[in-house]
């Protein structure tokens, strides 16, 4: 066997997309399973998963039928039933670590790259999504204003026809902004955070990014667990909301960074916690200090819950914050 195909980030990716093709009614194709990967937290193109379906094909996992794509084989099967699956576990924090990484955005200049999530809708509905965008925008509860729009013709994102891509600014942007300026961070849960009389209170529902196979965002949205517009009408509600622990000790040169990003229009930042103390409920290691931010996928989430039907792709890719446009 190629040793590349040896290296876990690799044997992910098969697993995955052995799953993907297992869940299909019939055959699929690498575009197919290209777009289903981004939203499960793999960043992967089409190039990607055909050079990942070669190996797939080589093993005997996998078979060509026709031009429609690919279907498992019986080996296929036998390999998903051994356990492999239990190689996806940790794999999103391991993308989120490679996105904060790449995270390069200059809290002085503005200049550099952020983490954003994308969501592709119908041109139809195209303003009255930007209207909802909009109004959360104006509340505490925004990571951003600035977006950016991808029509169908874009080079560096495919977008179907018919459709209109949307990018969102990501909170974990601001776990790549502290890394950046040497403060350690541990990106820890995903979850809801209850808004009472517009406040919020606890979370009420948290996911370990380390110990799930699907990010906790998609999860949550999926179950339609988050109730934003009611907190944007009534100012009670669930929103998405994460949370990072820092070193105690890296608190006040996180509270300069922080101020220096509001500065540059990215905030969202719920609290802060006291040395090993929980926050919201949400519990804090030793010598650590929480930060729980709002999710930059709130305003997407709640264009869907008005009804508007959205592709949502969490924490999809980096973009230069030069290129989005404040709305």
């Amino acid at each position: 066997m190629n040793t590349s195909t040896s290296d876990p980030q690799v044997q992910r990716k098969l697993i995955e997309i052995l799953r993907i093709i297992t869940e299909s009614d019939g055959a699929i194709g690498a575009r197919i399973i290209a777009d289903k990967m981004r939203e499960r937290g793999y960043q992967i193109g089409e190039r990607g998963v055909r050079y990942h379906l070669r190996i797939l094909d080589e093993r005997g996992l996998t078979a060509r039928e026709g031009y429609s794509g690919r279907v498992i084989t019986e080996n296929g099967l036998q390999e998903l039933e051994d356990g492999l699956i239990g190689h996806r576990v940790g794999f999103i924090i391991t993308a989120i670590d490679e996105l904060v990484y790449n995270t390069d955005l200059d809290v002085d200049t503005g200049e550099g790259n952020v983490i954003v999530n994308m969501a592709l809708i119908d041109k139809d509905d195209f303003d009255d999504a930007i209207e909802i965008i909009a109004a959360i925008n104006e509340t505490p509860y925004s990571i951003s204003p600035y977006i950016q729009v991808i029509e169908e013709d874009a080079i560096d994102y495919r977008v179907p026809k018919g459709k209109v891509g949307i990018a969102t600014v990501c909170s974990i942007t601001i776990d790549g902004i502290l890394a950046k300026n040497g403060i350690p961070v541990n990106t820890k849960y995903g979850g809801l955070i209850q808004i009472e009389n517009g406040t919020p209170t606890t979370f009420s529902d948290m996911l370990l990014y380390s110990g799930t196979t699907i990010d906790p965002m998609k999860i949550f949205i999926n179950r339609r667990m988050t109730s934003v517009l009611d907190v944007l009408e009534t100012g009670n509600g669930k929103l998405l909301a994460n949370m990072r622990e820092i070193p105690a000790s890296a608190k006040e040169h996180a509270i300069e960074v922080l101020d220096k990003a509001k500065g540059i229009d990215i905030d969202g930042l719920i609290g802060i916690g006291k040395p090993g103390s929980s926050i919201f409920k949400a519990p804090v290691g030793p010598g650590k200090i929480g930060l729980p931010i709002y999710a930059g996928l709130n305003c997407i989430v709640a264009i869907e819950e008005s009804g508007i039907d959205v592709s949502v792709f969490p924490i999809s890719r980096m973009a230069n914050y030069k290129n989005m446009t404040r709305l």
